[in-house]
């Protein structure tokens, strides 16, 4: 055999000193560029996360923009690494978040094809900021909404509603409720797309958030009409939707009435399958929950179920509801009070026996403290038809209001310089359906001075209705001084009001009438001192 020598100078057969020398001047030039890249790699990382830190902030929102932040983090969403492509998506659907002229920025710069490609072929996290940013762009108007659609981006959110991972299926579920908000043409097209079978489902899932949001998506698409109303009623979302009226969760509480109530207000075939769901008497619970927006939603919900018929109205009262409602209004102040006051209107306006329901369970003082106290107009205004409802079966009921002194206060809106005029045509109703009814003269006579002339003549036209057949009220009426103010009233010749005030005149003595005359005791004055 050949020895080899292996000394401190052996090296391999073949290799020269000067070889080795190249090698390790290969390796420490491979070493630099490594690092090269490892540094531009580190600055995209450190990049994009502060600029997703800095858009959380109002004050450097017009600082990035001006900077030309769109066309920086675009090529960052097809970063071959995906911590940055997940930065760069979180960061703009930040921005685009904050204002509607950002959100179109991501349009124009054509970002949104490639957030949707990517949403069907990157990771959980990728996913998740994607559809944020999709939602963030479709909020803030039909026509972005619109352009996400027209991006492709209604089939891949769809997709994503079957991914394993809830918080995608969360942010899928937000982004087509925000799409499917704004028109009925754009929740048609989630719905064509596949969307509320697969949001049923998700609302199914034992995470709360994806039940909240998918129940706010479901309600997105119901409002808009009967036939997207029914689609979710098809898929089976009522009979679940119900069942979680007891949820000790207020969130999902407050979007479950909410669903129910945009489901129910557009038929009464789909009211009635809201009923049927047995919401009562859980629903009634609501009202009296500790989140304000629960006790809100659930009137809304029994609002859209009053409105449609008779028996609807008389399902309510029957389980309870118009005691429960009358306390709602009585505790609920501003906005919240409205859907009350509006169900106690519509209850009341079947039926003689419905409305004589709301009296009984004390609805005129909540109704009257809303019209005097309340500052909207629109809510009094409600207040007011909603009395006027009660008032105009009969005499009965119109008598209930009269001694809850509402006249004088619908009078007052009405008379009020500064009341819209949507609140007065509703007092000028409520208090003409009402008085023509309205047989308790004592709570007339005080109208005979404050009304003008186009309310006194219903007022007027009560006494010549009642004095000719009650001799007590003809005398209660001279002396409480309600004939001579009636002799006050200037009446043109040929008005109705001048034909009223004559037909009570003539059921007293010429003698009478003429002492309760204005001027009488002077001309009678004259007459003696011209007889001296």
């Amino acid at each position: 055999m050949r020895a080899y020598y292996w000394g401190r100078d052996w090296r391999p057969p073949g290799i020269t000193g000067r070889h080795q020398l190249a090698t390790s001047h290969d390796q420490t030039m491979s070493r630099g560029v490594l690092v090269c890249f490892e540094e531009y790699q580190k600055a995209r990382v450190t990049f994009v996360q502060q600029i997703a830190d800095l858009a959380t902030r109002p004050q450097n929102i017009g600082v990035l923009q001006n900077a030309g932040v769109m066309a920086l983090l675009r090529p960052l969403l097809l970063d071959n690494v995906a911590s940055i492509q997940q930065s760069a998506a979180l960061a703009l659907g930040r921005l685009a978040n904050y204002s509607e002229e950002l959100a179109e920025a991501v349009v124009t710069h054509e970002i949104l094809p490639q957030l949707v490609y990517s949403l069907a072929q990157q990771n959980r996290f990728y996913k998740k900021a994607a559809a944020f940013v999709l939602r963030a762009v479709s909020k803030h108007s039909p026509q972005l909404a619109q352009a996400v659609i027209d991006s492709g981006a209604l089939d891949a959110l769809v997709a994503c509603l079957e991914e394993f991972d809830p918080s995608v299926k969360e942010a899928s579920a937000w982004a087509l409720g925000y799409i499917a908000r704004h028109t009925k043409e754009l929740a048609q097209n989630a719905v064509d797309a596949g969307a509320v079978p697969l949001l049923v489902l998700c609302f199914q899932e034992p995470e709360l958030t994806l039940k909240r949001i998918s129940a706010s998506a479901l309600s997105d698409i119901s409002k808009h009409s009967p036939e997207l109303a029914q689609s979710v009623v098809d898929a089976g979302a009522v009979t679940l939707l119900a069942k979680e009226i007891s949820h000790v969760d207020a969130a999902l509480k407050r979007q479950v009435c909410g669903c129910l109530a945009q489901i129910a207000k557009h038929s009464v075939d789909l009211a009635e399958v809201v009923v049927e769901a047995e919401i009562f008497p859980r629903i009634l619970h609501c009202l009296k929950d500790t989140d304000e927006l629960v006790r809100k939603n659930a009137a809304t919900c029994l609002r859209e179920i009053a409105r449609h018929t008779p028996d609807l109205a008389k399902l309510i009262v029957n389980a309870g509801g118009v005691a429960a409602i009358v306390d709602f209004v009585t505790e609920a102040r501003g906005n919240n009070r409205l859907p009350g006051v509006m169900t106690l209107g519509y209850i009341a306006a079947f039926s003689e026996t419905l409305a004589l329901a709301v009296i009984v369970s004390k609805g005129i003082p909540p109704l009257k403290d809303t019209l005097m106290n309340e500052q909207e107009d629109h809510i009094k205004a409600a207040a007011a038809w909603s009395l006027g409802q009660i008032g105009r079966h009969s005499p009965d009921h119109a008598r209930a209001l009269a001694e809850a002194d509402v006249f004088r206060r619908l009078l007052a809106v009405y008379l009020y310089q500064e009341s819209s005029e949507d609140l007065k045509t509703k007092a000028k109703r409520a208090l003409k359906s009402v008085l023509q009814k309205c047989t308790h003269l004592p709570a007339l006579e005080p109208l005979l001075q404050e009304a003008p002339p186009n309310i006194l003549k219903y007022v007027v036209q009560q006494f010549a209705k009642v004095l000719p057949h009650d001799l007590q009220a003809r005398r209660s009426f001279v002396q409480s001084g309600g004939l001579q103010k009636i002799q006050e009233i200037q009446a043109e010749p040929g008005t109705k009001l001048r034909d009223y005030i004559d037909e009570i005149n003539q059921i007293y003595p010429p003698e009478v009438v003429l002492y309760y005359t204005p001027g009488y005791a002077s001309t009678l004055l004259k007459k003696l001192e011209g007889a001296e």
